[in-house]
Order: structure tokens, then C-alpha cells, then sequence
């Protein structure tokens, strides 16, 4: 196990971060190097087990002192102490191979060792810190999918606001469906009307203006070569009085023909006054064409001013139209952004479908186990207590056999007891009056038959017990 996934914390960095993350309040400030490594305190080190399974796996306090429900205990009062134990066990069981660790034995929470418990809880700490950092990324993601998920929403919103007033733009409503009917028609005919009448008039002031333009340009030029006429009169007549030999004759006759000229040029202004009246009575006629001709233009901008307002209309629908196309485009890519999502969504579900499969996998695998271990334990309780009749029976056996040997041996010294007397007394009733008697035991001593007879069975119970 030397080769890991994971790197190797120190002690006093263990610590530090036990003391900055994991625990809180007193439990931090009065945690030192010496509860957790070396000699370890069982109870800092299950405490410091817990708080990181409530941390990592969201594991309550009370989980730790409740007996699991799916097992069938005969005296459940029994595991009382050993419950906490064993729930920290199984519940580290479940947490470290997911940290890449696979060796935790119920030893390491009973009895650790200080090289096992820094392996431990270095694996422990780089899961801890793994799963901040995917913790972060996941609450971003899930907070850009709720924004996009929101953006979408008031993107529909807005759709269907622009929807419900093209809707009303475009839909007329019943009661004034005839009178914008009629007003639309009457506008046609007034536009035609009016354009009519401008036309023709337009023609008719257009004509008479250039006649009068024509007029004007041939009186002009009449003026004007009256004017350069008058011009080379005036040099022929310093011409000619410079040539002229003054006689009274001719003088007359250039003064006739002066007089007449200037009659003739007394005329021609005179016509030219009476056009030029004529002209002015025409102009003088000409504002009140204009003041129709205003009036013509004050309706034309009215329908001018219609047609922009329906071109503003038309503008605004456009405008709408191009929203709408922009809300849609916009709406399509947030139906990417949520599809890609989602896909990332269920990768992500499918991975905690897969690591949920892998962890009931090895749930069932710890419940078979426990389920074995069960059976083999009840399978020794019950041998163990098949073998504890059967010593319980031997030792009454044997404590009957005790019984029975000192009731025999307590017979037995009776029996002493009672031989002795017997013979003593025998031996008194027999002992013998005169000196030469007997024959069998020796001289001077005579034995009688019931001396005899009490030394046969003072040998006989001895033998008896001999052989017991």
C-alpha cells in the first residue's frame, strides 16, 4: 500500500487542519498531537471518525447508537457498548474506499497504530479537499443552470408579451371593425380626390404660369431691343450731328421723326404698363391659389403624417418581428446550453447512478459478510453451548462421583470404626486366663473363634478399597 493516490500529510498538519475544518468550539482548541497519534485516545479519535463521517457523508449523531433493524438479536443489551464501535467501523468501511483506501480493520478502531491512522487520515483529508473543490464547481454549474433555466423563462416571457401585442396590432377589434372600414375608405377616396384636384390644378397654374413666363420673356426681349434701338438711335444721332450741316430744313424733318419715334415709344411703354397691370391683377389672383394650394399640402402632410404613423407601425412590427427572431435565437441557444446541461447533468447522474450501484454492490457484499459472520457466530454459540451442556454434565457427573466416593469412604471409616471396636471388644472378651493355650498363634496366647472372625474382615474392607 505504499504506492497511493493520495499524498502524505504530517502530523502536525493533520492537526492543523482537524483543528480548522473539521472540528469546532472546545473540541478544536483542546485537540493536541498526543490524542490522536502515538498513544491515542479512543474517544478523540472515534469523535474526530464521526464528525468526518457527519461532514462528508451527512451521517447524524444518533445513527452511531442505533441498532440496525434488519438484524434479529436475541439480547440486544449486550452490544450496548460494543453499538458504537461497530456502527463507526461499518460506516468507515463504507467511506474509505472511496478514498482509495481499502486495508480499515476493526483493529484500527480499537487498537490503532500511529502509521496506519496518518495513512488514514491523509486519505481522508485529500477526499475532504477533492470534494470542496467538486463541491464549488458542481454549485457553479447548478447556479449557471438556474440563471440559464431563469434567462430561459423570461426569455418565453417576453416572446409571448411580444406575441399578444403583434396579436393585438394585427387584430382589429369587432365594434370598430366597420368604422375603420369606412374611414379607410373615405381616406382612399379623399387621397384620390385630393390628388385629382392637385393634378389638375397643378396642370392648369403650371400652363398659365408658363404662359405667362412665355409673355413675359417676349415683352422682356421686345424691351430690351427697344432698348439697344434706342441705344444706336442715340450714337447715330451724335453721328449724324456731328455730319450734319445745320440747316433748318432738315432739322424740321429729324425733329418730325424724333417726335414720332418717341410717340411710338410713349406707346409701346404704355402697352407694356397695361400688360404689366395685367400681370399684377394675375399675380394679386395668385394667393388665393396658394392659400388652396396650402390648404392641398396641409392635407397631403396629414396624410403624410398617416403614412408615417403607419410606417412606424410597420417599423414597430419589424422592430417586434426582429425581437422576436432575436428572443428565438436566443432561445435556441439556451435550449443548447440547457440540452448541454443535461447531458452534463445525467454524466453526473450517471456516475452517482454507477458509484450508488458500486456502493449497494459492496453494501450487499458487507451484508453477506456480516450475514456469514452472523451465522458462523451463532453457529459457535450454538456449538459453544452444546459443548457448555456437555461440560455442565460432566462436571455433575463428576460432582456425583465426588459425592458417591465420600459417602463410600465415610462408610468405609465407620466400617473402620466399628471393626476396631469389635475386635478391641473381642480381644478383651478373649484374652486369655492361663499361660500354655493355643496352639496356632504361638505359645502362651490362645486366639477364640470371634477374634478370628474380626481379623478376617478387618482384611476384607481393606482390600475392597484396594481394589477400588
Amino acid at each position: 500500500m505504499e504506492t497511493m493516490t493520495f499524498p502524505r500529510y504530517s502530523p502536525d498538519d493533520i492537526i492543523s487542519y482537524l483543528r480548522s475544518h473539521i472540528l469546532e468550539g472546545a473540541e478544536a482548541r483542546n485537540l493536541v498531537k498526543g490524542d490522536v497519534f502515538g498513544n491515542a485516545r479512543l474517544d478523540i479519535l472515534h469523535l474526530i471518525y464521526l464528525r468526518i463521517l457527519q461532514k462528508v457523508c451527512g451521517i447524524r449523531l444518533e445513527h452511531a447508537y442505533m441498532m440496525p433493524l434488519n438484524v434479529d438479536i436475541m439480547y440486544p443489551q449486550i452490544y450496548e457498548g460494543f453499538l458504537p464501535v461497530c456502527n463507526l467501523y461499518i460506516h468507515m468501511e463504507r467511506l474509505l474506499p472511496m478514498c482509495r483506501i481499502s486495508d480499515f480493520q476493526i483493529a484500527d478502531v480499537l487498537n490503532p497504530k500511529t502509521k496506519r491512522t496518518v495513512r488514514f487520515l491523509s486519505g481522508i483529508l485529500n477526499f475532504v479537499n477533492f470534494r470542496e473543490f467538486r463541491r464549488e464547481v458542481y454549485l457553479e454549474l447548478q447556479m449557471s443552470y438556474k440563471s440559464a433555466m431563469e434567462k430561459n423563462q423570461h426569455l418565453e416571457a417576453v416572446n409571448r408579451e411580444a406575441a399578444l401585442k403583434l396579436e393585438k396590432l394585427n387584430t382589429v377589434p369587432v365594434e370598430h371593425e366597420a368604422e375603420i372600414k369606412q374611414l379607410t375608405e373615405s381616406i382612399r377616396e379623399l387621397e384620390q380626390l385630393l390628388r385629382q384636384d392637385y393634378r389638375r390644378k397643378q396642370t392648369s397654374l403650371q400652363e398659365v404660369t408658363s404662359q405667362k413666363k412665355a409673355d413675359i420673356a417676349e415683352r422682356t426681349q421686345k424691351l430690351n431691343e427697344c432698348k439697344v434701338s434706342l441705344a444706336t438711335l442715340k450714337e447715330e444721332q451724335e453721328q449724324l450731328k456731328s455730319k450734319i450741316v445745320e440747316s433748318p430744313e432738315e432739322r424740321k424733318t429729324y425733329n418730325e421723326l424724333m417726335k414720332e419715334t418717341i410717340k411710338k415709344l410713349k406707346r409701346s411703354k404704355q402697352e407694356v404698363t397695361e400688360k404689366y397691370e395685367g400681370y399684377r391683377d394675375i399675380v394679386e389672383v395668385l394667393p388665393s391659389c396658394q392659400v388652396e394650394l396650402q390648404l392641398y399640402q396641409k392635407k397631403m402632410e396629414i396624410q403624410g403624417e398617416n403614412v408615417e404613423r403607419l410606417a412606424s407601425v410597420s417599423s414597430e412590427t419589424r422592430n417586434l418581428e426582429d425581437q422576436l427572431e432575436s428572443a428565438q435565437v436566443e432561445l435556441k441557444k439556451a435550449k443548447t446550453d440547457e440540452m448541454s446541461l443535461k447531458r452534463a447533468v445525467t454524466a453526473k447522474h450517471e456516475k452517482l447512478a454507477t458509484a450508488e450501484i458500486q456502493l449497494k454492490k459492496m453494501r450487499e457484499d458487507i451484508e453477506q459478510h456480516k450475514c456469514t459472520v452472523l451465522e458462523h457466530f451463532n453457529k459457535v454459540q450454538e456449538k459453544r453451548g452444546a459443548v457448555y451442556d456437555k461440560v455442565m454434565a460432566i462436571r455433575k457427573e463428576i460432582k456425583q462421583k465426588k459425592d458417591k466416593i465420600e459417602q463410600l469412604k465415610d462408610d468405609a471409616e465407620e466400617k473402620a470404626t466399628k471393626a476396631k471396636w469389635d475386635e478391641l471388644e473381642e480381644e478383651l472378651a478373649c484374652w486369655p486366663l492361663g499361660g500354655d493355650v493355643g496352639t496356632e498363634s504361638g505359645p502362651g496366647f490362645t486366639f477364640c473363634p470371634r477374634h478370628r472372625s474380626a481379623e478376617e474382615a478387618k482384611g476384607k474392607p481393606a482390600e475392597s478399597s484396594a481394589s477400588g
